[in-house]
């Protein structure tokens, strides 16, 4: 028994060894993944970008937003001059907060009346805004106790915080619809690159490719059949999503379906480019599995991106499941148009482009 079994190991690991590709898979690619990975995960918040709307421009004010930026917790990016301005940077996510001091806040401290703040906060990720309110809490706290320890009579300010898009700061109603796209995201990659690597194992698709078919009417053949397929499922998804979460599209439906069809194709390109490269089933499901970790980590579903180092952010421009987040919750939760998601879209526009265009060539280069 032990010599049977002595050389059924031989036999396997000589199996698993003799493909590159699947040494690569084996050894390499954990390793290159924990690396990312390490990155990516990680609850800390901190350099929250936010905007400030100080219509007071007093010494007191200045002190005020100079406590919010003395440490590694806010960064101001943006000055406005209106609630208009500030309303705009929310709707785009280019801050996550915005801070607005009213005229007369130095009058108020000055008079022992009660000073007001605003703290308007983008409450689509409940987790980070609350660790955001609890900051700015502990940040007032302080410049209160430092504002009473030098001013005789001196009333401590009182900061009105609002949180916009999910009021209640639900969970659900963020990571909800960040599952449909990951659904989406496992169900075009997976089925389509072991659908395609199986019809390689059973040798029909090189019947199909012995014919006068065209690249792209092979791709448009390969492709369509899933998208539908997949606009079925997200359409289930998001009935199921509406009746049993009470998640509510507040932006336009049309405008959804439409941008889900450019990540589908991205997400197919993809899908494509795996079964070309792979021989067996087994080969195309590591390697699908070993492009949706990433992706997912580095979606920003889990983890905020902004927390992430600069290189590792500048890594998820080629993750179409970061994109497609930011269109599903401007539209779902926000409410935007593709006035706010434009480039998001054309992000995700352009990585389908390239995947589609990348998988064309590769197919035909593999299967000739």
């Amino acid at each position: 028994m032990l010599t049977r079994l002595k050389r059924m190991l031989v036999k396997e690991f000589l199996q698993m060894m003799r493909d590159p590709r699947m040494r690569m898979v084996v050894f390499g690619l954990p390793v290159i993944q924990m690396l990312v990975m390490a990155f990516a995960l990680t609850t800390d918040v901190n350099r929250v970008k936010i905007a400030v709307l100080d219509r007071d421009r007093t010494p007191a004010s200045r002190e005020l937003l100079s406590s919010f930026t003395g440490g590694n917790y806010f960064q101001i990016v943006h000055r406005v001059q209106s609630m208009d301005e500030m309303t705009r940077l929310l709707d785009q996510g280019t801050v996550r907060a915005g801070i607005q001091i009213p005229s007369g806040f130095a009058g108020d401290i000055r008079a022992g009346r009660p000073a007001q703040v605003q703290l308007i906060a983008d409450g689509t990720d409940s987790n980070t805004t609350a660790i955001i309110l609890g900051y700015a809490d502990g940040i007032v706290a302080d410049f209160n106790g430092r504002l009473q320890g030098h001013r005789t009579g001196a009333v401590p300010v009182e900061m009105a915080i609002r949180a916009w898009f999910n009021l209640n700061q639900e969970s659900r109603l963020y990571y909800v619809p960040a599952l449909i796209g990951l659904m989406l995201l496992i169900f075009s990659l997976m089925l389509t690159s072991i659908g395609i690597v199986r019809e390689k194992e059973i040798g029909t698709i090189e019947q199909v490719m012995v014919t006068p078919i065209r690249k792209m009417e092979f791709i448009l053949g390969k492709t369509i059949p899933y998208v539908i397929t997949g606009y079925i499922t997200m359409t289930l998804m998001f009935i199921l999503a509406i009746l049993v979460f009470d998640v509510r599209i507040h932006g336009s439906i049309l405008l959804l379906y439409g941008l889900t069809g450019i990540y589908l194709c991205g997400n197919l390109g993809l899908a494509l480019l795996v079964s070309a490269s792979a021989s067996t089933q087994q080969q195309a499901l590591l390697t699908a599995f070993f492009i949706i970790m990433p992706c997912v980590l580095l979606s920003g579903f889990m983890f905020p991106i902004h927390n992430m180092p600069k290189v590792v952010q500048y890594v998820t421009w080629v993750n179409p499941m970061r994109w497609y987040l930011e269109i599903l919750r401007g539209v779902v939760i926000k409410g935007v148009g593709i006035k706010v998601l434009w480039p998001a879209a054309a992000a995700q526009l352009t990585l389908a482009v390239g995947f589609l265009f990348l998988a064309s060539k590769r197919f035909r280069k593999t299967l000739s």
